[in-house]
């Protein structure tokens, strides 16, 4: 019996040629952007033409591609040590698209679809899903596919989550800092449309707060707050700017946990190291530190494995 777990996430570019693909693909995207075509693949050319060259030059001070990439192939690797499967990745926006992906598992008899988001949103779960469903489906093989929607509440995620905290906070005193939670944005709009997102990073952050607890690990106060809005609509709220500037008023040492991936990528590397701490450096933040997403620790290897275990 041959089995293949194919892990989902939305990608990166894997070179500096590649953000213009990684804008196009994602802006093209009905689940991100709600309009029907031809209206989607013109706000979407606006848009990306507004962001090429300054994401661009954000992806050049990483190095010129997204962090997602290593990070995907060591956990590829690792798991591939402790599972009876073969493992794949598959990018929603990037190579390896779900097309190709596809042609590489038709073998296989089972396929476990695994997605890299812990929270269920239409805009990434759904999309990654329905688009894979749809390149197996021109093999006749989508049968042969198993997947999951959310697995925030698992007990050793949420075990590696705080692992991470704690290696940010090293040896330093935990109640001399807050800790926030920031989550990725979402419009106001698709939350109202019933979108559960919202609802699992709130009790993914409770999870977490349990399992900190449990070890006997006290933070000054706990926070959960959103970041990455773009355009002029309403974003889930408190943005993390504002929440910010609202800590510093008690607390000059902040730790920031990227509770929205399971990978580290532009957002957490970039944007929240890099952006958001000069943000923190001019509110007057002594220390601002940002935690590492899970990646390949230990513990979220053995969680997916477990998730693995339980789909057969």
């Amino acid at each position: 019996m041959k089995k293949a777990i194919v892990l989902m996430n939305m990608g990166g570019p894997n070179n500096l040629d590649e953000v213009d693909v990684f804008l196009k693909n994602m802006f093209n995207d009905k689940y991100i952007i709600g309009a029907p075509q031809p209206i989607r693949a013109m706000i979407g050319w606006i848009i990306r033409k507004k962001r090429l060259k300054e994401a661009q030059h954000n992806y050049s001070l990483l190095g010129g591609v997204s962090p997602i990439v290593g990070h995907t192939k060591r956990l590829k690797r690792r798991l591939e040590n402790i599972v009876d499967a073969d493992i794949f990745h598959v990018m929603r926006y990037t190579p390896p698209f779900a097309h190709e992906v596809i042609q590489r598992v038709q073998g296989y008899d089972e396929i476990y679809a695994i997605p890299m988001y812990p929270h269920y949103s239409s805009t990434t779960t759904k999309s990654s899903i329905e688009d894979l469903l749809k390149e197996a489906k021109k093999y006749g093989i989508e049968k042969q596919i198993k997947t999951i929607d959310s697995y925030y509440d698992d007990e050793l995620y949420n075990k590696a989550i705080v692992q991470r905290i704690k290696e940010s906070l090293g040896d330093d005193t935990s109640e001399d800092f807050t800790l926030i939670f920031s989550a990725h944005g979402l419009t106001q709009r698709v939350i109202d449309k019933g979108d559960l997102y919202q609802k699992h990073i709130l009790a993914n952050v409770e999870a977490a707060k349990k399992e900190l607890k449990s070890q006997g690990i006290k933070f000054k106060n706990i926070e959960v707050a959103y970041q990455s809005r773009l355009g002029p609509m309403e974003w889930l709220r408190p943005y993390l700017e504002d929440k910010l500037e609202e800590v510093v008023k008690t607390n000059k040492k902040v730790i920031i946990y990227p509770t929205s991936f399971t990978v580290d990528n532009s957002e957490t590397t970039g944007e929240l190291a890099i952006e958001y701490k000069e943000i923190a450096d001019g509110l007057g933040f002594e220390d601002y530190r940002v935690a590492s997403s899970p990646n390949h620790h230990p513990l979220f290897l053995e969680c997916l494995k477990n998730l693995y275990e339980k789909m057969q």
